[in-house]
C-alpha cells in the first residue's frame, strides 16, 4: 500500500475504514482478529517491530516498549470483511504512516497464513474528516454499534429493536474497543488514547446511554 496523498491536519479527528477486496472476508478466525488488533498497538510507533518474533498465543506484544506513538486512537471495531478506526493526527504524516504500516503488516501475515498473493484490501484506506463536535460524538456510537448489523441488519434504518439483546451482544464481542469503555480490564486497553479525545462520557452508564442515543440520530450512512 502506498502513502495516501491527503493532507491530514495535526490535532484533527478522522474516521478511517477499509474492507477486503470485493468485500471478501479478511478475518476468518480468532487468530486473525487478534493479530490485527495487536497491530493497532505495535504499528503505532516511530519504531519498527517484528511481530512474528512474538509468540502469537501470548500477550507479550503489549509489553513491547514501542517508543513514541505516531497517532492517537480513540475507538475501533473489526468485522469479518472490514474495520473502522477513530483516529487523531498527532504529527504531520502520522495517519498515513500508521495506516501503511498496519495494512502492510496485516496483509503480509494474511498472505503467508493463507498462502496467497496480491492486494488484500480494497484499495487505499478511506477517511472522513470529523469536522463538528456532533459528528465526532456520533462516530463513537457508529463504530461501537457497527456489529449490531450481525443480529439486526436494518438497525441503522429502523433503530435498535431489542436493546437488551444488543447490549448482550456488545458485551460478548471482543474485537472492538467497546469493552475498554465499559471498564473491562484487558491488555488491549493500551491501544486507546482516551485522554486525547473529548470527555463525552462521565461514567460507564453514561457511555452506554450516549451511544444508543447517538445511534438514533443517524448522521451518516
Amino acid at each position: 500500500m502506498g502513502i495516501r496523498k491527503i493532507n491530514f491536519a495535526v490535532g484533527e479527528f478522522y474516521h478511517i475504514y477499509n474492507r477486503g477486496n470485493s468485500k471478501q472476508k479478511i478475518f476468518h478466525d480468532k487468530e486473525d482478529y487478534l493479530r490485527f488488533i495487536t497491530l493497532l498497538f505495535t504499528c503505532n510507533s516511530i519504531n519498527n517491530f517484528n511481530l512474528f518474533a512474538v509468540n502469537r498465543s501470548k500477550e507479550s506484544a503489549y509489553l513491547f516498549e514501542r517508543g513514541e506513538q505516531i497517532v492517537f486512537i480513540g475507538a475501533y471495531v473489526i468485522m469479518s470483511n472490514h474495520f473502522h478506526i477513530l483516529i487523531k493526527e498527532k504529527e504531520e504524516g502520522g495517519i498515513s504512516k500508521f495506516m501503511q504500516k498496519l495494512s502492510t503488516a496485516y496483509a503480509m501475515y494474511y498472505n503467508k497464513k493463507y498462502n496467497r498473493n496480491g492486494g488484500l484490501f480494497e484499495g487505499k484506506f478511506k477517511s472522513r474528516y470529523l469536522d463538528t463536535d456532533r459528528y465526532l460524538k456520533y462516530i463513537f456510537s457508529y463504530i461501537h454499534l457497527n456489529i449490531i448489523k450481525l443480529i439486526q441488519k436494518d438497525w441503522k434504518e429502523k433503530g435498535i429493536k431489542n436493546r437488551f439483546q444488543a447490549l448482550e451482544y456488545l458485551n460478548n464481542y471482543k474485537y472492538s474497543s467497546y469493552l475498554d469503555y465499559i471498564g473491562i480490564s484487558r491488555v488491549q486497553n493500551k491501544i486507546l488514547n482516551k485522554n486525547d479525545f473529548p470527555k463525552y462520557f462521565n461514567s460507564i452508564n453514561d457511555f452506554k446511554e450516549e451511544i444508543f442515543e447517538q445511534s438514533r440520530q443517524r448522521c451518516i450512512d
